[in-house]
């Protein structure tokens, strides 16, 4: 059969647009690993990397986005070298759009919000080709103009509840809750609403599990603006701030030292509080004179506004007064952006449904010209597809038999797990049981035992001398006193009679007593006891690992966590020792005290984690269910 010339161009047509859909399908990979390595801070990955990526677009792209990562804004030069490439394809397009908003960002940033309209484009494309790594990156730095300028919050919630529909990592998931966070802070602050610090405690096992500092950082700080705005409770919320700093000094960059001077602020704030004023005064003028802060006008007020407050306490009113000046200075300039702000939006907003018309009419256009190109390309592919369904039910049932031979294998495990849970807990169960019989003979027997030799002893004192009396009375009362001890440190009788918080707080302040290291105690949400138990169990894990602290980590503090989260018990257990290399720890080689606990918390159906970098100290996180 003959081919006409258009059915000829057609049929060239429908195999062009086949092969570019793969190109694409490529394309969409590239860009997708390159996000990802943007927002993991693989840099030098990147850099290695870039080179071979044969396309200039991206290559100055990953340039910007580098750049812009580590100093917080894109350069004019970099910008320039950047402007002279031009985006091939739909999806660079939406590239184009986040960079130009980026670099709009570090040069308005807290200016004309013409960057907004940048990314809510960048967005509009992303939706139109489904493609989540770019619908994602969008939200992120919508969601971020709402949080940073803290002027529309209904905004974020809403642009964050819209960003939940198309998270596809671990990380996308973090900065949704890490959003969620901020806007259900501001709305309850000031009220009597309350916030459930389990959100921010998910953000910190979300930063543990991938092993980012910066989110760590994240998450901390967050951590210490709770206690501070909504338990008031200031030790804690200074313990993390310094836990993000910690964090943060991982990254010497001018970005992250904005966020070192943001929780400087927030510090300065807590010893005001605490009525250390002259502290207070000493840490903002250090910030004061720190050239980054100057180019920042909200840290510039916020500076100001304290510096105000702490003079005002400690009544020096010319100063006070001075500062109070700045601080009117910078609200006026502040109030002229805000305008600025607001007319841009509103702009934006014009632009958009300009934009919107034009999209709508390319959409028809393109679903008219894709219609004609399937009706043409179907018999064509109807050969193929029978071909590949096939295929694909053979490739079925080999699956089929392979799931099959792996649940077998997965049901032989799971007896082999059950039985060897069940000897764990015959062994715990066995142990604590001659515990008792211990200390039941110790207490009954001999006990009983030395209270009647002491009584045939007093028959005998008119036949002995006195001296001899009085001694030798004083070495049975020694003995009986020492009886009673050994029996209820074998009963368990602190834990048994007054649970397991009193129980740890005492063998804390027993070790402490000793001077060569100091032991804290923090703990959240244990006003109600555990079952007997496991708080036994829980006990003894603590115990153990403490006795590893004195034993191997040369530390001279270590602070001991526990938080009851109702459905989960979270216990962590920090020092600053000496620390160690985490991977010298394997299943089959582990010592005798890690390998009792890594028993006594799979029997719990628990996990541990064991975070520890040399001369950096140790920390051992546990999470049980309840």
């Amino acid at each position: 059969m003959r081919l006409t010339n258009q059915s000829f161009i057609m049929f060239a047509l429908t195999i062009v647009n086949f092969v570019c859909l793969g190109q694409n399908s490529i394309e969409a990979e590239l860009i997708e690993h390159t996000i990802l390595s943007l927002k993991t801070n693989q840099y030098e990955l990147l850099k290695t990397k870039k080179a071979s990526y044969n396309d200039a677009f991206i290559f100055a792209y990953i340039e910007c986005q580098i750049e812009k990562n580590t100093s917080g804004k894109i350069s004019d030069s970099t910008y320039y070298k950047y402007s002279l490439t031009k985006p091939s394809s739909t999806i660079q397009k939406a590239l184009d759009k986040l960079n130009q908003g980026d670099y709009l960002y570090s040069k308005n940033e807290y200016s004309v919000s013409k960057y907004l309209n940048e990314y809510e484009q960048a967005l509009r494309i992303g939706k139109e080709l489904n493609n989540k790594p770019i619908i994602c990156e969008a939200y992120k730095r919508i969601c971020n103009h709402y949080l940073n300028t803290q002027k529309n919050i209904s905004s974020l919630k809403e642009n964050n509840e819209e960003y939940k529909n198309y998270i596809y990592d671990d990380f996308e998931f973090f900065y949704f809750n890490y959003f969620r966070t901020n806007y259900l802070m501001q709305y309850a602050y000031g009220t009597t609403k309350r916030i459930d610090i389990t959100h921010i405690d998910n953000l910190i096992k979300l930063s543990r599990k991938n092993n980012l500092s910066l989110l760590k950082a994240k998450a901390y700080q967050l951590k210490s603006v709770y206690y501070m705005m909504f338990e008031n409770n200031l030790d804690s919320a200074i313990f993390y701030i310094d836990k993000s700093k910690k964090e943060y000094a991982y990254y010497d960059t001018p970005f992250i030292l904005n966020e070192k001077i943001g929780l400087d602020i927030n510090k300065s704030i807590i010893l005001q509080k605490k009525g250390k004023h002259n502290t207070a005064i000493q840490l903002l003028d250090s910030l004061n004179n720190t050239q980054t802060s100057l180019t920042n006008p909200r840290f510039k007020l916020s500076i100001a506004q304290f510096l105000k407050e702490g003079y005002k306490s400690l009544n020096a009113y010319d100063k006070a007064f001075y500062y109070q000046q700045i601080e009117n200075q910078i609200k006026d300039s502040l109030d002229l952006i805000n305008q600025d702000l607001e007319f841009a939006e509103i702009k934006a907003k014009y632009d958009t449904s300009e934009n919107e018309k034009k999209l709508l009419i390319e959409q028809q256009q393109k679903k008219k010209n894709r219609n004609i190109a399937i009706g043409l390309g179907g018999s064509l592919a109807l050969g193929s597809i029978i071909a590949f369904l096939l295929f694909k039910n053979i490739k079925r049932k080999q699956k089929l038999a392979e799931q099959e031979k792996e649940l077998e294998t997965q049901k032989l495990a799971t007896v082999l797990k059950e039985q060897e849970l069940t000897a764990i807990d015959a062994m715990i169960e066995g142990q604590e049981k001659e515990r008792q019989r211990i200390a039941n003979d110790l207490h009954d027997d001999l006990g009983g035992l030395m209270a009647t030799v002491k009584l045939h002893f007093n028959a005998l004192k008119e036949k002995q001398t006195p001296e001899l009396y009085s001694k030798t009375n004083q070495l049975i009362d020694e003995a009986y006193n020492k009886v009673r001890t050994v029996a209820h440190a074998k009963n368990s009788g602190v834990i048994a009679k007054q649970g397991l918080l009193k129980a740890i707080t005492e063998m804390a302040e027993k070790i402490s007593a000793s001077n060569s290291i100091k032991i804290d105690v923090l703990d959240h949400g244990l006003e109600n006891r555990l079952e007997n138990s496991l708080e036994l169990t829980i006990f003894r894990i603590i115990q153990e690992l403490i006795t590893n602290v004195i034993k191997h980590a040369n530390a001279t503090e270590a602070t001991i966590h526990i938080t009851n989260h109702e459905d989960s018990l979270n216990l962590m257990v920090e020092d600053n020792g000496k620390g160690f290399n985490t991977s010298q720890i394997t299943k089959t080689n582990k010592g005798m005290g890690i390998s009792s606990i890594d028993k006594r918390v799979e029997h719990l159906n628990g996990t541990m984690t064991i975070e520890s970098e040399k001369q950096k100290g140790t920390t051992v996180i546990i999470d049980l269910p309840l």
